[in-house]
């Protein structure tokens, strides 16, 4: 369970280090990796000892992503261009730590807001009351356009070396489509027998991802040995070399305890709550959906109201945590790993136990978030066209539920998407034409509707319960 989280968990620092101006810091893009690690494990003990109490994984999410890239947009936040060049960043410099440190406060401030909202509507059992009237016209333009905005951030780094992350693209569709039904013999000792027999491991349809960075990865070191690669940071291919970011495995510590407030004290803006309540509105809807496939695939039965409201609150104290130590992110059920339960058959709560304290071990020592730290770029964006395009499709998938036969339902669904894409990119564009003079308001406008998630989501929610239509539709 730990490693099929691997590649969601470690994807999301790498996304903001570049909104964050650490686009040439690897030792903090470490640090963020380490505390994303320990912040999930802490959660998922949490969550599976007192909150739905299922074997269910927690871990940073994707929902918080566009918000956070919205809000780290604004003229306020943008990256000072000195921290855009390689050979003027100082990293230990007082003025470039204050440069990141200050955006990641923002960031924090907001997070730990947003989610005293989840903490009450968890707890207060009122998130039984808000699915009356989120269905999956609502939630499939939400989770569709979480992904689909960040296909600026896939280009880029899939664009570094196209032919690397176009390998690591084939190697992960080969696993994960083509192998996922190939079993692997692995010796297993019977008591019964007494010797050794063997078992059918499908690790291919287990660790895809993992097993496609992880070769691409040794590709690019070999590369890398034999100066097949750039030597220049100019050329074209350059950032595809694993030593790029060598340093940081001398300069990371072997042992570093994540604490609450380490990059100081978290500021708060409401420009950036509004924002991020977004995130955690979509987060629970998907919570409340992985619950009840968790509870199926374990064997146990569906999940009694009072569990959900125990689960969605505490994952509201598991991002307030995320907030409080500074991940940049909040945190919620991994999809991925409900699936695993179907593939292993084994749903103890114990092994994910075990796998909340491996990711809280991991997270105190600093050379495994640095290891991570060296993934080259364009094994990373090979990653992200994978990642993405699967999540915009579980988005869509969710119209499955809906009849689409009715042309009631077609338009919604397409309006809902087709704006938010359209509004945030032409906000982007145009934002002085909706200045209305007070900078608070403006800033709340601008991160609002420049959140594609939470433009789809809006329309796709009120058309959905305003036009009249049949309830079975």
């Amino acid at each position: 369970h730990y490693l099929t989280a691997l590649g969601g968990i470690v994807a999301i620092p790498l996304i903001l280090s570049k909104e964050l101006c650490l686009t040439h810091d690897p030792l903090t893009q470490s640090l963020l990796i380490s505390t994303i690690f320990f912040v999930s494990g802490m959660c998922t003990l949490l969550q599976v000892l007192f909150g739905v109490r299922l074997p269910i994984l927690q871990g940073g999410t994707f929902a918080f992503l566009t918000p956070t890239l919205a809000m780290l947009s604004l003229p306020k936040w943008k990256c000072p261009e000195w921290t855009q060049n390689v050979s003027l960043v100082n990293a230990s410099s007082p003025e470039f730590v204050e440069v990141w440190q200050s955006r990641i406060r923002e960031v924090q401030g907001a997070i730990m807001v947003a989610s005293c909202f989840q903490i009450i509507v968890g707890f207060s059992g009122l998130i039984g009351f808000l699915m009356k009237f989120i269905g999956p016209l609502t939630i499939a333009p939400t989770i569709t356009l979480i992904a689909l905005p960040l296909f600026e951030s896939a280009g880029r780094d899939a664009g570094t070396h196209w032919g690397i992350s176009a390998m690591t693209t084939f190697f992960i569709v080969l696993f994960s489509q083509y192998m996922r039904n190939v079993p692997l013999p692995v010796p297993v000792y019977s008591r019964s027998q007494r010797k050794f027999t063997y078992s059918r491991l499908y690790l291919f349809q287990i660790f895809p991802v993992l097993l496609g960075i992880s070769i691409s990865w040794l590709i690019c070191c070999i590369l890398t040995i034999t100066d097949v690669l750039p030597t220049k940071p100019e050329s074209y291919g350059y950032f595809a070399r694993t030593d790029v970011k060598a340093m940081v495995l001398d300069e990371a510590p072997w042992f570093r305890f994540p604490y609450p407030g380490q990059w100081g004290l978290p500021t708060i803006s409401l420009a950036g709550v509004f924002g991020i309540l977004a995130g955690v509105i979509s987060s629970m809807v998907e919570s409340v959906g992985d619950y009840h496939a968790c509870a199926r695939l374990s064997g146990a039965p569906p999940p009694p109201k009072h569990a959900i409201n125990r689960g969605i609150g505490i994952e509201g104290i598991g991002c307030l945590l995320a907030g409080a130590w500074g991940t940049g992110n909040g945190t919620t059920s991994y999809s991925e790993n409900v699936g695993a339960l179907g593939i292993t058959r084994v749903g103890s709560r114990m092994v994910i136990i075990v796998g909340g304290v491996l990711m809280l071990l991991m997270g105190m020592f600093g050379k495994i978030g640095a290891v991570f730290a060296t993934i080259p770029t364009p094994v990373i964006g090979g990653m992200f066209l994978v990642m993405f395009g699967v999540i915009a499709a579980v988005g869509i998938s969710n119209l499955q539920f809906a009849d689409m036969n009715s042309s009631r339902n077609i338009f919604i669904a397409g309006f809902s998407i087709f704006s938010g894409l359209t509004i945030p990119n032409w906000v982007n564009q145009n934002a002085a034409l909706l200045e209305t003079g007070i900078r608070e308001l403006d800033q709340i406008i601008l991160v609002l509707l420049t959140t594609g998630m939470f433009v789809g989501g809006f329309f796709g929610f009120f058309l959905d319960n305003t036009i009249p239509g049949k309830c079975t539709a």
